[in-house]
């Protein structure tokens, strides 16, 4: 259990912490730097399964202790009768369901034991442990065919961890090491190797401190060997939009040197067989065109079979980037998450960027959605398209602070082989939240046949605070 008052103003705190000058990392206190939960088969019935997250559920009366509902996929698509909730009050979830403890607010999607089935792994980083208040916990839930059910721990090696699992991430690139989970929070990562094994044993675990506080990670593989690289993103670094991202880290290793951020994500985008890096960039600059851009920014580094290198130029991409709808504004947050993924089918990933604070309809910070199809050749940005609130097709409508585009992922929850997209809009239904799913069409989703996931909808039916979908970056931009 945790203090609500020092949970409650994360956002103050990032307000002061960002205000602050020097050349010292400034961590913002508690962070959520959380990508949308990624769609999974964890009954191995051939459909995936939705993932949706609510930090900020009651459990047992107990406030914001988290949960994650799973909602799983069909012929039909999702109906939220076909539902399991996940809490550390579940049967077979270690721990104890306690205040603030968010459970949620990071999770990854991957067959970690290589049964066919995919695992759910949550963290909850604000748990109290034997090392400490706000120690935070990582769990993984094994799927079955009969769905999620049963966890272990996967235990920090650190001596003093803070925020343990505050971003989670997780990729299988054959048997043994080379199938990881990566786990953030302020003392640095953990990264763990298989094999893994539903009594909880894995291969290793190993400690990385020679980064600053981190606010976002993700695995990748972006040189072509099979073995995930990670990458890690501190958290903000006075003089810097964003912070500064390191891939696969050591004591004498540098930051990329052309670009920051604060949320990252990977795949190939240009089909050359190795995965691209994806970085949202969502603040403001402080000196303009010093750095970042206006509104915000994505940036992407290509793979290659060397990796990346640190002196790399990266493309940078906007709403003012030819073909991109719409056009930069002040805090927008362009870049506040982001997901790669094949949506148009054609071989080559494509960017999905959340832009929460976009202005819609004269409705402010209401959020839009864009999709940046990835490219063989050519510049990026050709054939972009968006959805908001308002797009034909998407139930509801756009409201100031929605914040639609809070978290993004994909995934083809009905088998047709056209992913569906899911946006998460924390601040919907007085910051209760809300996951929109775009059906899969025929070359994009669409927002026709769209639908909303609503907490009551899952059962969680408090007034104010669920959060279900996540809350992102929102607690630090």
């Amino acid at each position: 259990m945790g203090n609500s008052a020092s949970k409650g103003g994360w956002r103050a705190a990032a307000v002061i912490a960002a205000a602050l000058v020097g050349s010292v990392v400034l961590p913002v206190g508690p962070a959520a730097a959380v990508h949308g939960g990624v769609p999974g088969d964890f009954n191995g019935d051939g459909y995936r399964d939705a993932v949706l997250p609510a930090p900020g559920a009651n459990v047992a009366g107990k406030e914001a202790a988290g949960a994650v509902v799973v909602l799983y996929g069909s012929s039909s698509g999702l109906a939220t009768a076909r539902r399991k909730t996940l809490t550390q009050n579940t049967t077979g979830i270690p721990g104890t369901a306690e205040a603030y403890d968010r459970f949620g607010a990071a999770t990854a999607t991957e067959d970690l034991n290589r049964d066919g089935y995919a695992d759910l792994v949550i963290s909850s980083p604000y748990e109290d442990t034997s090392k400490g208040t706000d120690a935070g916990a990582v769990t993984v839930v094994w799927g079955s065919r009969n769905g999620l059910a049963g966890g272990t721990d996967l235990p920090t090696p650190s001596s003093d961890p803070t925020y343990f699992g505050l971003d989670l991430a997780a990729r299988s690139g054959g048997s043994g090491g080379k199938t990881q989970v990566l786990a953030g929070g302020y003392d640095g990562s953990v990264l763990f190797k298989g094999s893994f094994s539903r009594s909880g044993s894995f291969g290793s675990a190993t400690l990385n401190q020679d980064t600053p506080s981190l606010e976002s990670v993700a695995l990748g593989d972006l040189n072509g060997d099979t073995t995930p690289d990670r990458v890690l993103i501190s958290s903000r670094t006075s003089g810097l939009t964003g912070g500064e991202i390191y891939l696969n880290p050591s004591r004498s290793g540098q930051p990329l040197q052309r670009g920051n951020g604060l949320i990252s994500a990977t795949g190939d985008l240009n089909g050359d067989g190795y995965a691209d890096l994806v970085v949202g960039d969502p603040d403001e600059p402080e000196v303009a065109g010093a750095d970042g851009a206006s509104g915000g920014r994505v940036s992407v580094w290509y793979g290659s079979a060397t990796g990346i290198a640190p002196d790399a130029t990266p493309v940078h991409l906007t709403q003012n980037t030819a073909g991109v709808p719409d056009t930069s504004e002040k805090y927008d947050a362009f870049g506040g998450a982001v997901a790669v993924a094949d949506l148009n089918r054609d071989g080559l990933a494509d960017i999905v960027v959340g832009t929460p604070y976009e202005s819609t309809g004269g409705k402010k910070r209401a959020g839009r959605v864009t999709v940046i199809p990835g490219r063989a050749s050519g510049a990026l940005g050709s054939g972009s398209y968006s959805f908001t609130q308002d797009t034909s097709g998407v139930p509801s409508a756009s409201e100031t602070d929605d914040f639609f585009g809070t978290t993004v992922s994909a995934g083809d929850v009905n088998k047709d082989g056209r992913p569906e997209l899911f946006v998460g809009a924390s601040g919907e239904n007085d910051s209760t939240g809300a996951v929109f799913m775009l059906p899969g069409g025929s070359t994009h989703p669409t927002g026709t046949g769209s639908r909303v996931i609503t907490g009551p909808a899952v059962g969680l039916n408090q007034q104010h605070g669920t959060l279900l979908g996540g809350d992102g970056l929102l607690w630090v931009i």
